[in-house]
C-alpha cells in the first residue's frame, strides 16, 4: 500500500506535488520521491519521511508543468533507494511512474519482461513490472504517429499481463498523462480538476485529501479496468479497458485511506462511525457492559464513538498517543512494531481506572499492539478490558499490498477467538462479523479475501507461496 499523486497543468508543478504529498504521508513512510517533466524527467526520491527526503530539495530543478509523487509502504521488496518511486525510462519516448499496489505474478512477469521483451530488471519493485510491461507493448505501436486508442490498446494488454490489484499514473513524454487500475478495482484512485486562466489543470491522486490541500474539486474515482488520458492538448480520453468484476479493498475505510477522505462517494469518518454503530449488536449478544469506550489512536476514533452511541455509554479518550512516532503496522520487521508500539501510547489513569473498558482498535492482526494494550490499561486500573475490533477476524495472507503476507503472523490464522482472548489476557474480546460487514457494503462490491480467503483474482497455492517466500526474504534483509 503506497500514496500516488499526478499533477499535469500549466505552470510548474513541483511545489504543489509536495504540499499534496503531505497529505497522503499515512500511507508510506518508507520512502518518498518525486518526478518532473518539461524536456527530460527530473527526479529526486530518497529513503524516509517527506520531510527529511526533500529537506535540501531545489524545486527550481524539478522543472515541468507535469509530474508525479510516491510515497512508498514496502511490502515486498526491499528498502533500497533503488525501489523508491517514481521509475522512469528513456524508451519508448520516456516513460515515468508511480504506483500503489501489488502484483502477484512478478516471477511470470520477471520470465516474461527478460526472455521475451529482453528486459532485465534492477529493481524488486512491482511499479517496473507493470512499467516495462507497458513500455514493451507501447514499443509495437506507430510512435511516431501514437493514438490514444493505441495508448488505450497498451494498457489493455498490460493488464492483461500483469495480475494483482494496482493503480498508476504515467507520464508519456510530449505525449501526455497516463492513469489506469486494475480491471477489479482493488486499490483507490481518483481524478480531480481545477480551472485556471489558461485552461484546465488534472490530478490523479490515491486520495481527495490531496485535491482539499491544493484546491482540485473532485471528479469521481476511476472505474476498474479504466484508463484516463490526458492529451498534450489537455483534452480528457477515457476507456474501460479491461473489465472483471469491482472487488474494491475494504481494508481502506478499516485503516487505511484519512477519515476526512472520499471514497466511492462515502466520507471514510462516517463509514468508520457506521462500523462502529454494528459492533454493538455483538456487545449485547455477549452480555457486556462496559462502563466507557475508547479509541486506539489516530484510527480507531469514530469506530469507538459508533459504538459509544449505540450502546448509550460515555467515550473517552482514555490513550495518548506521541505524535512523533510513525504507524506501527506499516513498519517493516516485528521487532521495530513492538518498539514503536512501548513508544507510542500511554494510557490516562484518571479515565480508566475503576471502570470496565472497551478498547475499540481497527483489526487486530499480528496481536502485538493489542496484547500491550491490555496489559497497559490492567496497569492502570481498569477492571475489565474488553478489546473490540472494527475488523472481522483476519485469517489470511493479503496478495494485494497490505502487509499481512506471511500467515504464520497472523494470530487469528492459528487461534480461535477465545484462545486470542487468553494470548491478550482480555476479559473479552468482539470481533466485528463479517455478515455485517458485507452487508454494509452490498452496494460496492469490495474485497474481502484478507477475512474470507476468497481473492478476486484467483490465487494458487504456488502465488501464495511465492509472496509468502518474498516477504520473509525482504525481511531479512
Amino acid at each position: 500500500m503506497c500514496g500516488i499523486l499526478g499533477l499535469y497543468g500549466y505552470d510548474p508543478v513541483a511545489a504543489e506535488l509536495l504540499q499534496g504529498l503531505t497529505a497522503i504521508q499515512h500511507r508510506g513512510q518508507d520512502a518518498a520521491g518525486v518526478v518532473t517533466f518539461d524536456r527530460s524527467f527530473h527526479v529526486h526520491k530518497g529513503i524516509g519521511l517527506i520531510a527529511s527526503v526533500f529537506e535540501r530539495a531545489d524545486d527550481t530543478v524539478l522543472r515541468g508543468t507535469c509530474g508525479l509523487a510516491h510515497v512508498r509502504y514496502a511490502t515486498v521488496g526491499s528498502n533500497d533507494l533503488l525501489d523508491a518511486q517514481p521509475l522512469a525510462v528513456n524508451y519508448p519516448l520516456g516513460l515515468a511512474m508511480v504506483h500503489n499496489g501489488n502484483v502477484i505474478n512478478f516471477t511470470e512477469l520477471r520470465r516474461y519482461l527478460y526472455e521475451e521483451r529482453h528486459r532485465l530488471l534492477d529493481t524488486s519493485n512491482d511499479v517496473a513490472l507493470i512499467l516495462y510491461t507497458l513500455a514493451a507493448e507501447l514499443e509495437s505501436k506507430d510512435l511516431k504517429e501514437l493514438s490514444v486508442d493505441a495508448i488505450f490498446d497498451s494498457v489493455a494488454a498490460t493488464q492483461a499481463r500483469v495480475q494483482g490489484a494496482y493503480s498508476a499514473i504515467t507520464i508519456i513524454a510530449n505525449h501526455g498523462f497516463l492513469a489506469f487500475c486494475d480491471p477489479y478495482g482493488i486499490r483507490p484512485i481518483v481524478m480531480g480538476r481545477k480551472q485556471t486562466e489558461r485552461g484546465t489543470c488534472y490530478a490523479f491522486a490515491s486520495e481527495t485529501t490531496c485535491f482539499d490541500y491544493l484546491g482540485y474539486e473532485l471528479v469521481r474515482d476511476l472505474e476498474p479496468g479504466e484508463a484516463v488520458f490526458i492529451d498534450s492538448r489537455h483534452r480528457l480520453h477515457s476507456r474501460i479497458c479491461r473489465l472483471a468484476h469491482q472487488a474494491f479493498c475494504v481494508f481502506e475505510y478499516l485503516y487505511f485511506a484519512r477519515e476526512d477522505a472520499l471514497i466511492h462517494g462515502r466520507r471514510v469518518a462516517s463509514e468508520r462511525v457506521r462500523i462502529g454503530k454494528r459492533l454493538a449488536t455483538r456487545f449485547r449478544q455477549a452480555g457486556l457492559s462496559p462502563d466507557i469506550v475508547i479509541d486506539v489512536p489516530a484510527s480507531s476514533y469514530f469506530f469507538a464513538s459508533g459504538l459509544a452511541e449505540e450502546l448509550g455509554v460515555p467515550y473517552r479518550r482514555g490513550l495518548t498517543k506521541n505524535n512523533h512516532i510513525g504507524r506501527s503496522f506499516i513498519t517493516p520487521g516485528q521487532a521495530q512494531r513492538e518498539l514503536l508500539v512501548r513508544q507510542k501510547l500511554n494510557p490516562i489513569k484518571e479515565i480508566v481506572a475503576g471502570k470496565k473498558v472497551a478498547v475499540v482498535d481497527d483489526s487486530i492482526v499480528r496481536g502485538t499492539t493489542s496484547t500491550h494494550l491490555v496489559r497497559l490499561l490492567r496497569q492502570a486500573g481498569a477492571t475489565a478490558v474488553y478489546f473490540v475490533s472494527a475488523s472481522p477476524p483476519i485469517k489470511h495472507t493479503c496478495i494485494y499490498g497490505i502487509d499481512m503476507s506471511i500467515r504464520r503472523e497472523i494470530i487469528a490464522a492459528r487461534h480461535s477467538a477465545e484462545e486470542i482472548t487468553q494470548i491478550l489476557a482480555a476479559d473479552a474480546v468482539v470481533y466485528q462479523q463479517l455478515e455485517d460487514l458485507q452487508d454494509m457494503y452490498c452496494d460496492l462490491p469490495c474485497c474481502y479475501a484478507c477475512f474470507s480467503g476468497q481473492y478476486p483474482t484467483g490465487a494458487s497455492a504456488e502465488i501464495l507461496r511465492q509472496i509468502e517466500q518474498e516477504k520473509e526474504c525482504s525481511n531479512r534483509v
